[in-house]
């Protein structure tokens, strides 16, 4: 059994086990299990985010500014507990942060098959990469806040890149 195995298998026992906000926070921090996929849960948490950025582009931008929101407070409130709970920080199984970054990325950006893929591969380069400051804010701020604001940093640089390349286009 790989250790990410084990560790999904961990985080589903201790999810059992939780309070009742903690299997929320637990729940919500993983997005609803894509973060104990086997492999590369971040890639899988960014993808997961996809069906929110179709229900924000079909209601509009001012929903999709309210859904951001929404989940950027979510993420820093479930992830900071589960770190707790996990007893680990920035645990590969929280992916919510991959959600907030991606949303970030794509906010404004109407659908199209084309601009849905480049800014997932963007935001995928930034969040790997972790190009200054994206680095020494992951490696100095602690907490939920610490684990959601380097990936809307690295959303922040796949946005302009994405808003560049689709002017060059046009």
């Amino acid at each position: 059994m790989s250790l990410n195995q084990f560790d999904s298998l961990e985080s589903v026992k201790l999810i059992r086990n939780a309070s009742f906000l903690d299997k929320i926070a637990l729940v919500v921090s993983i997005w609803f299990g894509t973060g104990l996929l086997p492999g590369i849960p971040g890639t899988y948490g960014t993808a997961g985010a996809i069906p929110l950025y179709l229900v924000g582009d079909f209601l509009g931008p001012k929903y999709q500014v309210f859904l951001l929101l929404i989940i950027i407070i979510g993420a820093i409130w479930s992830s900071h507990r589960s770190q707790r709970i996990l007893g680990r920080v920035d645990s590969r199984e929280i992916v919510i942060d991959e959600v907030a970054g991606f949303l970030l990325t794509i906010i404004f950006i109407p659908f199209t098959w084309r601009n849905l893929v480049t800014g997932f591969f963007l935001f995928r380069f930034f969040d790997i990469l972790k190009p200054p400051p994206i680095k020494t804010i992951h490696k100095r701020v602690r907490g939920g806040l610490g684990v959601v604001l380097d990936d809307l940093v690295a959303g922040v640089y796949a946005h302009l890149c994405l808003r560049f390349f689709l002017y060059m286009l046009n």
